[in-house]
């Protein structure tokens, strides 16, 4: 198997319908934003790479051995907090505050998590591959690729939005992020671990 495999392996898995947890997330990430902030797209969805890419490889070179039960809850608890704290962002007595450093670690940390839940996947790929870096590499670049395709679409259907209809943006965040906080809620009821 290589690199070309694991990176379509890594698009695959983002933009899988039955995977649609990550889609989920990174809806939740970026439904507070315009069309204008597609350079925070990026960046967010870049944090969230960096994230992942760092506990992909702790488990693939066995540094770290995730509880796959609390990692499979933690992804939904994620997007749950994620989408509140856009939530919490159309308050009136929170809005305009928004600290992109914070929301930066807070997707990296996510990240994290969301990594230790791809890591399985992976591994199942992997076999006994001797060698890990270049699929390593190539499956986290097309999770990165995955990614931006599915923010490009987002990004597009937004637009569209915006254009072509008298939806407030505040009344969009709170549909946007209040469909994803009510799925997570019951993903992460789902898989609760104790």
């Amino acid at each position: 198997m290589n690199f070309q495999y694991f990176l379509s392996e890594g698009f695959r898995h983002i933009l899988d319908p039955k995977g649609y947890d990550h889609m989920l997330f990174l809806l939740a990430l970026v439904a507070s934003y315009t069309p204008r902030d597609w350079r925070k797209f990026i960046l967010l969805a870049t944090s969230f790479t960096i994230g992942h890419s760092i506990t992909l490889a702790l488990v693939v070179f066995k540094v770290v051995k995730p509880n796959a039960a609390i990692i499979e809850w933690l992804i939904p608890v994620s997007i749950l907090i994620t989408a509140m704290l856009n939530l919490r962002r159309v308050h009136r007595k929170y809005q305009g505050e928004e600290n992109l450093a914070i929301k930066f670690t807070i997707t990296l940390l996510f990240g994290l998590i969301h990594g230790l839940g791809f890591s399985s996947y992976l591994r199942m790929l992997l076999g006994k591959t001797e060698s890990l870096g270049m699929p390593l590499l190539g499956f986290n670049l097309g999770v990165e690729g995955g990614q931006l395709l599915f923010l490009l679409a987002f990004f597009i259907i937004l637009l569209f939005i915006h254009s072509l209809s008298r939806i407030k943006h505040r009344d969009w965040i709170i549909f946007l992020s209040g469909g994803c906080a009510f799925m997570s809620l019951f993903m992460s009821i789902e898989a609760w671990p104790f």
